[in-house]
């Protein structure tokens, strides 16, 4: 096989897997060899609580419902992906995505 030749996956989604998961928000953190994509739900409506040092915060409670873990070399493909998705989205709804856990929704 030559590095030269196009690839052509051959994705297999099992059934189980056909209805996904549903994730309300998702958090990026890395280690020196992976990245991790935590996708999450929210658990229940956010409320009002106090920080380790006594201030006032929104506390959102929610639960991880996927884990997703990729090599840094993949990070720029899936970042171009989803730019590239996104641009056809807007597209075809004529609408930007809204920010349902910014500060002026809570």
């Amino acid at each position: 096989m030559t590095d030269d030749a196009p690839r052509q996956f051959e994705i297999d989604l099992p059934p189980e897997k056909i209805p996904g998961s549903y994730a309300d928000f998702a958090n990026v953190w890395h280690t020196p060899d992976v990245f991790v994509l935590d996708f999450l739900s929210l658990a229940q409506p956010p409320h009002q609580g106090v920080d380790d040092e006594g201030a006032a915060v929104t506390v959102v409670p929610a639960r991880v419902v996927q884990r997703v873990r990729i090599p840094p070399q993949q990070v720029f493909e899936l970042a171009k992906a989803l730019t590239q998705q996104l641009e056809f989205w807007e597209q075809e709804t004529g609408r930007r995505p809204e920010h349902p856990l910014g500060p002026d929704s809570l």
